[in-house]
């Protein structure tokens, strides 16, 4: 029986203490609670509350935009007469303009447990704005989907700061976005006047699947849990020539490239034992995106015991497995821009640093590079013992 858990909006909502003020919510469509129901429109029925702004992460508001490099326009809410700022537009971080006449900025993004998940920088960048012009903020809790106990992956190194990672935290965080919001706040200096609403009847080994609460994709290409079960690792190949799924209905679960044999690809890498994981051959042809109407072979991943699975390990064997399947003549890595960085390579700044690169083409042999990771997450879960809620 999965258990009953109380977000953090639904307290907030209850306590009555937003009576009289004029709120902003950072938030998108799957910023819903028991029932579907959006935390826009509780703010919209409440007594006593003016909603005054919205405003929208990567892949907007509505989060009608598919693709993951794409701006999204400010609009008008025609129903609720109020403006919807984008946060993945000409900026990044809501200006003074944006702010003016509001007593409180609430945030209710559903985070999904990886450092690169664009959704914490944005709450990053309002907690960093609403700081310089002394606008209280209010994080609403949710669950990290992927249980908030396990971390994985080196730590990002400075120099490589980018959108898809601003601060020094492992690729895998076992963080809630509120605890997240405090790191961030206290450990990088961010200066905002914070509070958060911590959660109800969550607990720490808890996967989505194991609360009550509904499952809205938080982004176009994150359908499901068990596509956010694997993305630490696979979203990886985001900094590669090899499709990570997208453009079909398994994105990040499937990965491929032409010219690679799907049975002996799949063979080899189960033959390396990685736990919690099965890698059954599979042939695809992704309809946009990364080698677009064109056949691409590799593998679907099949998790088969999500607490002993280890995504980043995963996603650099793969990636490791790919490298040694494909033609001498492929070119692996993809080529800048990505994500408003036009000078590093995309998979450093997925990686957090140029390391990760270098191992793979001096041929380190995936478990020292897994090992070289354990000091950085040793030292992260020091860190963020003293930032967590439960």
């Amino acid at each position: 029986m999965p258990t009953h858990v109380r977000l953090g909006s639904d307290l907030l909502l209850e306590s009555g203490r937003l009576q009289g003020a004029r709120i902003g919510v950072v938030c998108n469509h799957a910023s819903v609670t028991h029932g579907f129901l959006h935390i826009v429109d509780r703010l919209t029925d409440a007594d006593g509350v003016r909603l005054a702004a919205i405003f929208g992460p990567q892949h907007g508001f509505r989060s009608d935009v598919q693709d993951n490099m794409i701006e999204t326009p400010h609009r008008d809410d025609p129903t609720r007469r109020v403006p919807i700022y984008s946060l993945y537009s000409e900026t990044r971080e809501p200006t003074a303009e944006m702010l003016k006449g509001l007593d409180l900025l609430v945030i209710d993004l559903q985070d999904i447990g990886a450092r690169i998940y664009t959704y914490i920088y944005t709450m990053a960048n309002c907690l960093r704005a609403a700081g310089r012009h002394g606008l209280p903020v209010l994080v609403c809790d949710r669950p990290n989907p992927i249980n908030g106990i396990d971390v994985e992956g080196a730590l990002l190194r400075k120099g490589f700061e980018s959108f898809v990672g601003l601060f020094p935290i492992p690729m895998r965080h076992g963080m809630t976005i509120a605890e997240l919001a405090r790191l961030f706040n206290e450990e990088f200096g961010l200066g905002a006047q914070l509070e958060v609403v911590r959660m109800d009847g969550w607990e720490r080994t808890m996967f989505h699947d194991e609360t009550d609460l509904p499952w809205v994709m938080p982004s176009p290409n994150m359908p499901t849990l068990e596509t956010a079960v694997v993305y630490p690792g696979t979203v990886l190949f985001e900094g590669t020539t090899l499709s990570e799924g997208r453009g079909t209905t398994r994105p990040f679960e499937l990965v491929g490239a032409p010219g690679v044999e799907a049975e002996r690809f799949a063979r080899d890498l189960n033959a390396q034992g990685l736990p919690g994981v099965y890698f059954r051959p599979a042939v695809f042809e992704p309809t946009f995106q990364k080698h677009a109407k064109q056949t691409c072979a590799g593998c679907q991943l099949h998790v088969t015991d999500r607490r002993a699975f280890k995504p980043v390990l995963t996603g650099v064997a793969l990636i490791d497995a790919f490298r040694r399947a494909l033609p001498d003549e492929f070119a692996l890595w993809r080529q800048p821009p990505y994500e408003y960085e036009h000078e590093k390579r995309p998979i450093d700044i997925l990686a957090g640093s140029d390391d990760l690169r270098k191992q793979i083409e001096s041929g380190t042999p995936v478990t020292r590079i897994s090992e070289s990771w354990q000091g950085d997450e040793r030292a992260f879960r020091k860190v963020r013992a003293g930032y967590l809620l439960y």
